[in-house]
């Protein structure tokens, strides 16, 4: 049953993949000088809200025309999908990918592809607006999502019971909420799991006693009754996490394979190096790894 999953899986993103060069590459030749087809790039949201705010730099680089599509992970993108988008990259039909979590060397070397990491992101401990706790240690976040505290009474808050909120996505890939606890099975059992960073934010706004996690990326819309704790003192920022003085974070990063053309070399490389990341990295709290 998973074979079959995982097979039809593939050729769902084989698919999806066409048919996004058939829109894209449709309307492409009277945006592109050169009358080169357009460089599809895809992937997990968070990692997508770097390349999009960046995206008319990444065309003035490469002298093409970028079409990204991840935003909260629509048409089941991810990191999954990023990576399947790298791997398609052919002469005429450009992709890469972009991915939110750390790849083992393992899995770079089956899949054939190369990493090229971007930032570190933080990752933000949310609670309920109403929640009067505004700092916890790290060990007690570490305690909140094992289950070992179950009462916010027990870290200074209300008499009220914890409600755990998780999204414990790419289990088999290092770093991310890794960083919290080593493995899903660390978690408490007894949580809500949720499958995107929307429901994620709903679920704690919904709870008066919910704690969850996210990326610094996401943007928190009107509606959301959230706010993040800072941990042993520090509040999830650049500075914080570039000193190590906050704890939990993941690294976003482009994906290519090996066969990667000039042109998407020079969108990944104006990311990782441009002087307008600078931005982006300061107003999502962003840590540059090449800069």
């Amino acid at each position: 049953m998973t074979t079959s999953f995982t097979a039809r899986a593939q050729l769902l993103l084989f698919i999806l993949f066409n048919l996004l060069c058939t829109i894209v590459y449709a309307d492409d030749k009277a945006i592109n000088k050169d009358n080169k087809p357009a460089i599809i790039g895809a992937g997990a949201h968070f990692a997508w809200v770097i390349f999009n705010d960046l995206k008319p730099a990444l065309q003035q680089s490469s002298g093409r025309t970028v079409e990204l599509f991840g935003k909260e992970s629509m048409l089941g993108m991810g990191c999954n999908a990023g990576i399947k988008m790298a791997q398609q990259n052919q002469p005429g039909k450009e992709s890469f990918g972009f991915v939110c979590c750390p790849l083992s060397d393992k899995e770079v070397h089956e899949k054939d592809i190369q990493v090229h990491p971007i930032a570190k992101e933080p990752i933000l401990i949310l609670v309920n607006k109403q929640n009067k706790v505004q700092n916890l240690s790290q060990q007690q976040v570490s305690d909140i999502f094992s289950g070992k505290i179950t009462n916010w009474a027990e870290v200074e808050g209300e008499d009220k019971p914890v409600v755990v909120v998780t999204r414990l996505h790419c289990k088999h890939r290092p770093g991310h909420w890794k960083t919290i606890l080593p493995d899903a099975k660390s978690f408490r059992k007894d949580r809500l799991n949720v499958k995107s960073a929307a429901e994620m934010v709903k679920r704690v706004t919904d709870f008066p006693g919910a704690i969850g996690h996210t990326g610094a990326t996401w943007v928190f819309g009107s509606d959301s009754n959230v706010k993040s704790v800072s941990v042993s003192g520090f509040s999830p920022t650049a500075g914080n996490l570039r000193a190590g003085r906050y704890p939990f974070y993941r690294v976003l990063s482009a994906v290519t394979n090996k066969q990667a053309s000039a042109d998407v070399m020079a969108i990944i490389d104006r990311v990782q190096t441009g002087p307008e990341f600078s931005r982006v990295a300061k107003e999502y709290e962003l840590v540059p790894i090449r800069q």
